[in-house]
């Protein structure tokens, strides 16, 4: 999220009064792209955005009068960029009764990794499912309520058609889970 604020449009200016907006929440805007008209006590001068984005949300209304460095508006310049696909809850899956982890190597024959790879993505329990370089063919990380559901789980795999082998390796603590980035 990045904050738009007010710039000095002068070298006298020290406020402005935001008189219309050009754009509206949910707005895509491009680098340059007029987005408001400020009064500045001598001219209506058009404000232009320094980056591409969308539009968040509108802090100031038109007819207030703002000092220069207020914040008028935010925008979303990573989801414009696809950079964030969408939000999420960090769930501790054991309070909810997902107390069994288990990572499972895959062995695919036939060239069918990836129809494969598509089907497991579906099953509910697979949180992730990735293509590996090594020994195996496939990794994939799924979360159970029972042994009784990973032996399910596991059963289903190998039944898969093109499925050679599996080994399915349960985690007893989990030091680190999180797949959030640093800033």
């Amino acid at each position: 999220m990045i904050d738009f604020k007010l710039p000095s449009l002068g070298a006298d200016m020290d406020q402005g009064k935001l008189l219309e907006w050009k754009v509206k929440p949910g707005d895509a805007v491009k680098r340059g792209q007029v987005v408001a008209i400020v009064d500045t006590s001598k001219a209506a001068v058009e404000v232009e955005i320094w980056h591409d984005g969308v539009v968040e949300a509108l802090i100031t209304q038109p007819g207030e009068t703002i000092p220069v460095g207020t914040v008028m508006a935010r925008t979303k310049r990573l989801e414009a960029e696809g950079v964030i696909k969408s939000y999420t809850a960090v769930l501790d899956h054991e309070k909810l009764g997902y107390g069994l982890t288990a990572v499972t190597e895959i062995t695919v024959s036939k060239g069918k990794l990836v129809e494969m790879e598509k089907e497991i993505a579906k099953m509910p329990v697979a949180c992730a499912v990735y293509d590996v370089t090594g020994l195996t063919d496939a990794l994939i990380i799924a979360k159970f309520r029972s042994r009784e559901e990973l032996s399910d789980f596991t059963k289903a795999l190998l039944a898969m058609p093109f499925v050679e082998r599996t080994n399915t390796h349960v985690v007893l603590t989990t030091v680190k889970e999180d797949f959030r980035l640093p800033p």
